[in-house]
């Protein structure tokens, strides 16, 4: 810890000599006069040691920082592809140093690097060409993007380049998918991509790219131009055993005018279709629209999935239509739709045991379950954009239907019963965003949003459990858990951004009302079939919360620097009333949210950001509401507080580093926040129940995190090869029958990897992970949760003769935990295809858990509770493809 303070001071007091620096300045132009962009100048010392570097701008204008007047043995050096080095000495600081270029022809002269990768830079946007890294197995973009150093993508299908998480994938420059691009990685194939591009500082809106703040990380795939003027796809026919099946069929389009995806799947071999369906900047979106709504209220207990990737544990039969087109009546003007509906039906069985461990006593239970889980979602987003570099219109209309059934049998403690849970989710909404560039440069904005939302759930348990809390101790029949609630929400605001050289001033003013009922009732169903209203379990709340906001916001950028310091203030005024349960109160609060954030670019490549911001921030009626409510069959939750109040200072700092000509990638970025909260949830646990009461209480939250990853292609070994580590601490209070405890929470992650042509025929890939957990409450006696776990995943892909592909698979899981049997999982795949080239068609045969692993264990941790469940999942399976592509 002290040395990550020491570290931080160091950046800090080095950062802030820069300001001190003295630029020297100069030009660079060819023979003809025309100023060069991009030149690389140099400034060394008298031993050849690089002091300082940069590169020319647009108009072959340099300047170097520069902070010793000691000049004695300084040259400047400038070069660039194409054209003859040049060197001299620097004599004085206030003298300007021009340079005059001429041509070189030695650039093809190298051939050693014909058949290796290459990578070319072009400002902020780095061109991956495909070829370069296909091998003859891959099928679709994906395959090849996981190879490309300095890029990795997530089990979940999320991309991130140089540790960073992208914003968005375009095709061909557009965007189809938003942050739902699964389905472009997994479809698209990677021989109708000519290049990929990662796009740093992305900035969509045109008129905003003059003096570009964003910070945005996007991929850009590069359609050749032969693909764009025929439809792709695919269709998959595949049957298996036991009673399986799988059909596909993907049609694409992607010429100037019109793009599609569209796709119609359906499966029952532990294939999840929904996460073509993920939203990876799902975070960004919701902390943009402010709309703070309660996630759903009720559920089974379900414990959770097992630590495996979903393949091998899934067990259901699910179908997915899923419909993006765009279509561009001219360069700046276009309509997208994307229109999704998600059928999917799945089956669960688990036995747990869990203890929570308290001073004097230990809290344990076990349970069973036996699920049957029924999730549907009809989607439709229609979006109309006008993007051009004197206005921009951005219009999104968004419908979300979600109904939800779970029908579960299950014990808990050896004591049976069953419930059946249903939940029904609509949303609609629709986003107006536009801005005008006035004459005078300056920028106009107006915002609206409009949403209305309803959320129903009910759960029904049978027979009545838990007598003595719920029904004075007398058997009973059963309960009924209902809930309704309606959401009104209105965002508005208005804005005016000043644009002088690399200064942008912004003031926005606005305001947001959000306006819900929530409504519960909690009924006993006695034995004589009379209902019962349960005392103090009915809630009637009527919640209105209004924010008054206004904001200055003040940027620079030039080549260096990207400075922006913002001072949101907001008026908050929140009433509710109960009258069931005699509350009628009201808050009225000012608030002063600060942000600073700067960019600095150390070199050409590389560069350092910093970032703190100071954020207030109140609760939602879920921490509001006194009647109880039965969240699941063993959890009833109430409050006793008043709103939720946190105040979170949070300091954050990332280097970047690569070398893109030799492909070395590397970022280190650590984060601090401090929470305070006015509120603590309290809980009472037995072995048969949990109570959480919130009560007026301060409480603190820290976090403090390190991070640093790396990415390497070797060329001798034609291997992208990976590495990274991850260091967290966490500090909490949580309130356990009636005790305070203090928690302290470490986890040190490691990982590990890489992708390697062996040959011009094999390829092998290596993944691993480790991670250490340890968990303990900071009071005397206190006992100590240590949980380790490893992880290695690898293939080896073989072309054993032409159009004879062989693919094998292994993954290790292994788990200890020092009061437990260690758990040590191998499994193992293998796929044979034939591709009949002529007829544009793949036949495949695969088997899956070939040790037929029918039953997981696995352990969680979570502070002062340790979980061990079981799992049945899916033995060993067969299947039979065929695919044809067109």
């Amino acid at each position: 810890m002290t040395r990550l303070l020491s570290a931080i001071g160091l950046f800090m007091i080095g950062f802030s000599t820069v300001f001190a620096q003295k630029p020297i300045r100069g030009t660079v132009k060819d023979h003809k006069g025309i100023s060069i962009e991009s030149v690389n100048v140099n400034l060394k010392d008298i031993e050849g040691n690089i002091i300082a570097f940069t590169r020319t701008n647009k108009n072959g204008e340099f300047g170097l920082p520069f902070k010793n007047e000691q000049l004695k043995g300084y040259k400047i050096e400038v070069s660039s592809i194409g054209y003859q080095k040049q060197s001299v000495a620097v004599t004085q600081l206030d003298k300007a140093y021009d340079f005059t270029l001429s041509g070189s022809e030695t650039i093809l002269e190298t051939v050693t690097v014909r058949n290796s990768p290459l990578l070319k830079v072009n400002g902020d946007t780095l061109n991956y060409r495909t070829s370069d890294f296909a091998d003859q197995q891959d099928r679709s973009i994906g395959d090849v993007i996981k190879k490309m150093p300095g890029v990795e993508i997530s089990e979940n299908g999320k991309i991130s380049y140089n540790g960073k998480p992208i914003s968005n994938l375009y095709v061909d420059g557009d965007n189809l998918l938003d942050d739902k691009y699964n389905i472009a990685t997994k479809s698209v194939p990677h021989g109708a991509v000519e290049k990929v591009q990662v796009i740093q500082n992305d900035q969509p809106v045109k008129m905003l790219r003059k003096n570009n703040m964003s910070d945005d990380v996007a991929l850009n795939l590069v359609i050749k131009d032969d693909a764009k003027m025929k439809v792709m796809g695919d269709a998959t026919a595949g049957v298996g055993t036991p009673d399986r099946f799988d059909e596909n069929l993907t049609a694409m389009l992607f010429n100037k005018k019109l793009k599609f995806i569209n796709n119609v799947k359906a499966n029952n071999t532990g294939n999840d279709p929904g996460i073509d369906l993920t939203s990876h900047n799902m975070e960004d979106y919701t902390r943009r629209l402010d709309n703070s709504k309660p996630a759903k209220l009720l559920s089974t207990g379900a414990a959770g999935v097992p630590s495996l990737p979903q393949s091998r544990y899934l067990v259901n039969t699910a179908a997915l239509l899923n419909l993006n087109n765009l279509y561009k009546f001219n360069q700046d003007l276009q309509l997208r739709a994307n229109i999704s509906y998600i059928y999917d039906n799945r089956r669960q069985q688990y036995s747990k045991f869990s203890q929570t461990y308290l001073a004097g006593q230990t809290v344990s239970y076990s349970e069973f379950q036996n699920n049957e889980i029924n999730p549907q979602r009809l989607r439709a987003h229609f979006n109309l954009n006008k993007n051009a570099d004197a206005d921009y219109l951005n219009n999104n209309l968004v419908l979300d239907y979600s109904p939800f059934k779970t029908v579960s049998d299950f014990s808990i403690n050896n004591i049976a019963a069953s419930q059946t849970l249903r939940q029904h989710g609509f949303d609609l909404s629709n986003e107006l965003n536009y801005r005008k560039k006035l004459k005078s440069s300056q920028v106009i904005n107006l915002y609206s949003y409009l949403n209305r939302s309803t959320q129903s759930e009910s759960l029904d348990i049978s027979p009545g459990l838990n007598a003595d809390i719920l029904n004075s101790g007398n058997p009973y029949r059963g309960l009924k858990q209902y809930i309704k609630l309606p959401t009104w929400y209105f965002n508005n605001y208005a804005s005016l951004a000043f644009v002088s050289g690399g200064f942008t001033q912004t003031y926005k003013t606005g305001f947001n009302i959000q306006q819900q009922n929530l409504d519960t009732e909690l009924y006993r169903i006695q034995n004589n079939q009379s209902i019962m209203p349960s005392e103090n379990a009915i809630n009637s709340l009527d919640w209105f919360k209004q924010r008054i906001y206004a904001d200055a916001s003040y940027e620079f950028t030039n080549e260096k620097i990207k400075a922006g310091v913002s001072v949101p203030m907001s008026y908050n005024h929140i009433a509710y009333r109960d009258q069931v349960n005699g509350l009628d109160n009201k808050l009225n609060k000012v608030f002063v949210n600060p942000s600073v954030n700067v960019k600095y670019q150390t070199g050409i490549e590389n560069y350092i950001t910093a970032n703190y911001f100071y954020k207030n921030d109140l609760g939602s009626l879920d921490d509001i509401y006194r009647g109880t409510v039965l969240k699941n069959y063993r959890s009833l939750f109430a409050n006793n507080a008043p709103i939720s109040e946190t105040k979170t200072h949070s300091l954050g700092g990332v280097f970047n580093f690569r070398k893109a000509m030799q492909m070395f990638f590397f970022n280190a970025g650590a984060n601090y926040s401090d929470t305070e909260l006015n509120t603590i949830s309290s809980y009472t646990l037995t072995n048969n129940i949990q109570q959480r009461i919130v009560l007026p209480f301060k409480n603190h939250i820290k976090n403090l995190s390190f991070n640093a990853n790396l990415s390497k292609y070797l060329f001798l070994l034609k291997t992208t090869a990976n590495a990274g580590i991850s260091i967290s601490e966490s500090r909490y209070n949580q309130l356990q029958n009636g005790e305070r405890l203090p928690f302290r929470s470490n986890t040190v992650a490691y990982k590990a990897g890489f992708e390697a042509r062996l040959a011009g025929f094999m390829n092998w890939s290596y993944n691993a992970s480790y991670s250490v957990t340890q968990n303990r409450a900071e009071i005397p006696d206190a006992i100590t949760t240590n949980f380790q776990q490893l992880r290695q995943q690898s293939s080896l892909a073989v072309t054993l003769m032409s159009n004879v592909y062989l693919n094998l698979s292994a993954e290790h899981l292994f788990t200890h935990q020092s009061s437990q049997r260690n758990l040590n999982y191998l499994f193992a795949d293998v796929n044979v295809k034939y591709r009949f080239s002529k007829l544009k068609t793949d036949l495949e045969f695969g088997l899956t858990n070939l040790a037929n692993i029918k039953q997981y264990d696995a352990i969680y941790l979570s502070a002062n509770s340790l979980t061990t469940g079981t799992y049945l999942i899916p033995g060993r399976v067969a299947m039979l493809k065929a695919t044809f592509n067109f």
